[in-house]
């Protein structure tokens, strides 16, 4: 067993045997979401551009943005955007390479980083355009010489470009996994042709009290298909009964009371309820950053252990506080699949600034198993399983790049 694997067992409570659980999910076009997609599509442009032009990943670390909410005015069947969303991408980036031959080509940062939002937004929206109602841009630097010179060492694997921990479990609760898939539903495909009045702007939380759950839903929708109060709060009643059968086939076992924009006055003679010109309260209500949403699982647990590292936008290579996060993650659930007489696991991993990312400070594994007498053999095969998924750490470079893992 590799000497920085620790594998102990957990007594208290699980999570969705106690009294109280809450859960958060905030959807594709919630402000905050908005930012960690938007950061991570650069990510991934960048490191494409990167392997096209130079037959590497450099050096780049695009995890901040903030995204400073418009102003609208809206009303019963439609409104117009009178300023637009502002946001703003910081980070560093490699934006000079030297070549053999002593010359020096300039990376196009600038109209990689715009065509990445302006391109997110197009495929993931369907009345936010980003041509008149999005202002982009982008403020960034080179790294600095230490992270450069970790970046590019040369050694067997990357070296951590931070000591930074990343922490996830497995599996999901079924409070969690109903709030994950109530958004999922909400933006899914087959809903939007069925309900076009939701927008992409929807936020779920949901609250457990023993077997009753509360689930409060915020759906942004689109004014300009809806032209009066009765048809909104006809829309508001088609949600719920979309999310009423969804409920009754994910947990069948829990009373499951659902809350549609509770914000909503429904005075006909003066209402004031969740229109919107494009589908997400960027437009005016809110503003958004990056790392204030979901973790690598989807999720927002409060209850459950977790990190504030901000996943996405970090480079792929080397930064721990992408890497570790989505290893913990697979580790976590490599477990509950694999191992046997594992009901739930913990995983969270801790490097060191200028290791190989191969070498964690540690592995820390917590498991709720049902059978104790296994102890042995069940230790025995998690080490081995996370032995192999550190050993091959570096494959989820490829992966991350690609798209493939989800991040938020």
């Amino acid at each position: 067993m590799m000497d920085f694997v620790d594998i102990m067992q957990l007594t208290d409570v699980p999570v969705s045997k106690r009294d109280i659980e809450i859960v958060e999910r905030k959807g594709i076009g919630h402000p905050d979401t908005i930012c960690d997609a938007i950061v991570d599509e650069v990510s991934r442009r960048l490191s494409k551009y990167y392997i096209e032009q130079f037959g590497t990943i450099l050096h780049h670390n695009v995890d901040k943005a903030v995204l400073v909410g418009g102003s609208v005015q809206v009303d019963f069947g439609g409104g117009d955007v009178l300023d637009p969303i502002y946001i703003l991408v910081v980070g560093r980036v490699t934006n000079r390479v030297r070549l053999e031959d002593g010359g020096e080509v300039e990376v196009p940062v600038g109209p990689i980083i715009l065509s990445a939002i302006r391109d997110y937004i197009k495929r993931n929206f369907r009345f936010l355009d980003p041509d008149l109602h999005i202002m982009p841009d982008y403020k960034v630097r080179s790294g600095s010489q230490d992270l450069r010179a970790i970046f590019n060492a040369k050694s067997e694997a990357p070296l951590a470009n931070d000591t930074s921990v990343g922490v996830s479990f497995a599996p999901l609760s079924p409070l969690e996994k109903l709030v994950l898939e109530t958004e999922t539903l909400l933006n899914s495909k087959d809903v939007k042709k069925e309900i076009p009045e939701i927008g992409e702007d929807i936020k779920v939380m949901g609250l457990r009290r023993g077997n009753t759950v509360n689930l409060t839903i915020a759906v942004a929708t689109i004014a300009s298909l809806i032209p009066n109060l009765d048809h909104y709060l006809d829309v508001k009643d088609r949600i719920i009964e979309k999310v009423k059968d969804l409920s009754a086939k994910l947990v069948p076992e829990y009373e499951v009371k659902i809350f549609v924009n509770t914000a909503d006055i429904v005075d006909p003679e003066n209402p004031s309820v969740y229109l919107t010109v494009t589908g997400t309260s960027s437009e005016a209500g809110d503003d958004g950053q990056v790392g204030r949403g979901n973790r690598v699982n989807g999720l927002i647990t409060p209850f459950r252990p977790m990190t504030l590292e901000a996943t996405a936008g970090k480079n792929p290579v080397n930064h721990v506080g992408k890497i570790y996060t989505v290893l913990a993650n697979r580790i976590a659930n490599q477990i509950i699949e694999k191992v046997e007489y594992v009901d739930e696991a913990y995983v969270e991993i801790l490097s060191q600034i200028g290791k190989p990312i191969t070498q964690p400070q540690v592995v820390s594994v917590s498991i709720r198993v049902n059978s104790p007498e296994k102890w042995n053999v069940i230790k025995s095969e998690i080490s081995s399983l996370v032995e192999s998924e550190v050993t091959n750490v570096t494959k989820l470079t490829n992966e991350l790049v690609e798209g493939k893992i989800r991040l938020f």
